[in-house]
């Protein structure tokens, strides 16, 4: 293990100007681990985020006869609580959300919980309540991509696994870097030397091509982060305790309620932790006035409770109609298509949820069920410093900010991503001794610089699953007998 390493296929411009230095090659070392564990996921994630940096479009493709009307607008239109009917007709169970037409020409959609497919979405004509087709949440196919995403299809260890592998995605991106470095060289820092059939050629690509996407790929997996399994609730909370994340209430303080925004679909990330507020009755009532009509459960129960002794109570408090409650989003200034969670028990609210593709613009409003009063009205400059600066990172990660400008950039990313992983491999093949891993080697002794070791602590400390899969790599390769180093050396 104490030999001198001359890479083949023309690497030995590698080698002097410090590149055979015992930091170089702890760095190599673990980039080359790094990538090891990295590699299948990473090109997972590059190619379902770049399959939903065009989410929208996707699905107006493929979910055209659902979301459209065929024939001209007849410019007429059933009410919401009409439409939501049929819906329930059509699909037992209880109403959570309604989306208005968002432009004529296009269907109105009611999301039903049932019990079989959890929600379902039906689509409908606004005209005259035909309903158009079903579509379940779960088999949505963008929810799908996103689920494939973060593996969460795969439950949570594998969706904490995903954390693990964006983590050493930031070590691959900052060991890259140290890596590519001139240090005096020319070749292959800017531009691809040799052949593709030489193992050169794969080199200077896989360096320059990394070295040009390094911002895009840092920044896919800093932004990405704040949504995964641990690091991001943790996060999430913590910027909710120190007041710079989660928004500020307009009435200025919490609601009582302690069921966080995270147990809706589809919020902003830092309103995730916010407690959802509740609806209370007027006039001395205590809110149990049972379901709106629309929402009205499907089977009574089949034995009456023994009847309770005669007391005064006050007749149930009126509930706001959904079409009333649609008029109050209208006149706040919220658009039509903007999606409005349904009113769930006595407590529930109204709660529209508003993604424009400008962050500035993102908006969610709560309505009381009983008076329609405004309970909540969060804008982004109602976030913290650390929220509003992790939404408008989430907006570029996603695509959307600056429309397609801002989707290729990040596509780019990802397509960088899937060329790096098949370069390291096409060049690993080529340099392997036959029968090993051919892992960069290490002198006996070798003592990484202590600005490395600070470097890799600070991201473990500050992403703790990562630190702790490093404590682990590092007594995997400490223990490792000789003869497996051997094997596994190049």
């Amino acid at each position: 293990m104490n030999h001198k390493m001359t890479p083949k296929g023309g690497d030995t411009d590698r080698l002097g100007s410090g590149s055979d230095s015992a930091l170089y090659r702890r760095v190599w070392r673990w980039h080359f681990y790094a990538g090891l564990i990295c590699l299948p996921f990473l090109v997972l994630l590059a190619l379902t985020g770049g399959l939903y940096l065009f989410k929208d479009p996707i699905e107006q493709w493929v979910y055209r006869p659902l979301l459209t009307v065929n024939g001209p607008p007849s410019g007429k239109s059933l009410g919401a609580e009409a439409l939501v009917a049929r819906a329930l007709a059509a699909e037992p169970g209880e109403a959570v959300r309604f989306v208005s037409p968002a432009s004529p020409g296009r269907s109105a959609e009611v999301g039903v919980k049932t019990a079989a497919s959890g929600v379902v979405a039906v689509y409908l004509d606004p005209s005259d309540g035909r309903v158009l087709g079903r579509l379940a949440d779960s088999a949505r196919l963008m929810n799908v991509v996103k689920r494939l995403h973060s593996l969460a299809l795969a439950g949570k260890v594998a969706n904490l696994w995903i954390e693990v592998v964006a983590g050493w995605a930031i070590v691959l991106v900052v060991s890259g870097l140290f890596l590519w470095w001139p240090r005096g060289r020319s070749g292959g820092v800017l531009r691809v030397r040799g052949q593709p059939r030489q193992r050169l050629w794969w080199r200077d690509l896989h360096a320059v091509t990394g070295a040009l996407a390094a911002a895009a790929i840092l920044f896919l997996a800093v932004t990405g982060m704040p949504w995964s399994a641990f690091w991001g609730e943790q996060f999430g909370r913590l910027t909710k305790t120190w007041g710079v994340g989660t928004p500020r209430y307009v009435w200025g303080g919490a609601p009582a309620s302690t069921l966080p925004l995270a147990g809706l679909t589809d919020v902003p990330w830092a309103s995730s932790q916010a407690a959802l507020p509740t609806s209370s009755s007027h006039n001395g009532h205590d809110g149990h006035n049972g379901p709106t009509p629309a929402m009205a459960p499907a089977m009574a129960p089949a034995t009456a409770a023994p009847p309770a002794p005669p007391a005064p109570q006050a007749s149930p408090a009126p509930s706001v109609g959904i079409d009333q409650a649609l008029q109050i989003f209208r006149r706040l200034g919220l658009p039509e298509g903007t999606p409005v969670r349904l009113p769930s028990g006595p407590q529930g609210v109204y709660s529209a949820m508003r993604f424009p593709d400008d962050v500035r613009e993102l908006r969610v409003v709560h309505l009381d069920r009983y008076s329609g009063a405004v309970l909540a009205d969060i804008g982004l400059k109602d976030y913290g410093a650390v929220g509003r600066l992790t939404e408008w990172g989430i907006s570029l990660h996603t695509g959307r900010q600056f429309g397609l400008i801002n989707q290729l950039l990040m596509l780019a990313g990802c397509l960088s991503i899937v060329l790096l992983a098949v370069s390291s491999v096409v060049m690993w093949w080529k340099r392997r001794p036959r029968g090993r891993l051919a892992a960069p080697p290490r002198r006996e002794g070798d003592r990484a610089a202590i600005g490395a070791l600070a470097i890799a602590a600070l991201l473990g400390l500050l992403y703790p699953l990562l630190g702790a899969s490093m404590l682990v790599a590092l007594g995997v390769d400490a223990l490792m007998p000789r003869h497996w180093q051997q094997r596994f050396a190049l």
